[in-house]
């Protein structure tokens, strides 16, 4: 067992240290965990996606929230939140995202987190289909 099996902190600080001799280099190649260093390479990239479709998916919810019960009281509130979560996504997107975002399945994401009914009032009708693109979602 290594320590990234069981202290990916100290797993990663050492790695990186060993990456470091060898672009300086010294010869610590075999030191050098390279199959758990390519998985960690790719995760953090596939995290980031997370966040950026995480974000996007949470200001969905929200703005269907609004148009749903466009009389609530915390209509100001989502669409406020709404905001926030667009620019969280718009903050951490980068353009190599674009081909991997599926917005059809996080809005159908967002529908299915929207409650059934808010203050025992039932939601107005939203649209089945995604009614804003990527760019629009991203966008000021």
């Amino acid at each position: 067992m290594t320590d990234y099996d069981t202290d990916i902190l100290t797993w990663s600080e050492r790695q990186a240290a060993l990456l470091r001799r060898v672009a300086a280099g010294e010869a610590v190649n075999a030191e050098i965990d390279w199959p758990n260093i390519a998985e960690e390479i790719e995760d953090v990239g596939k995290s980031q996606l997370r966040a950026v479709e995480s974000a996007i998916v949470l200001a969905l919810r929200h703005m269907l929230e609004a148009e749903a019960w466009p009389l609530s009281v915390a209509v100001p509130g989502w669409q406020a939140e709404a905001r926030l979560s667009r620019r969280q996504a718009r903050r951490h997107y980068i353009p190599g995202m674009r081909q991997k975002i599926n917005v059809a399945d996080l809005y159908a994401d967002a529908l299915a987190a929207m409650p059934e009914t808010i203050d025992g009032v039932p939601p107005l009708p939203v649209p089945d289909a995604c009614p804003v693109t990527l760019d629009e979602l991203l966008g000021d």
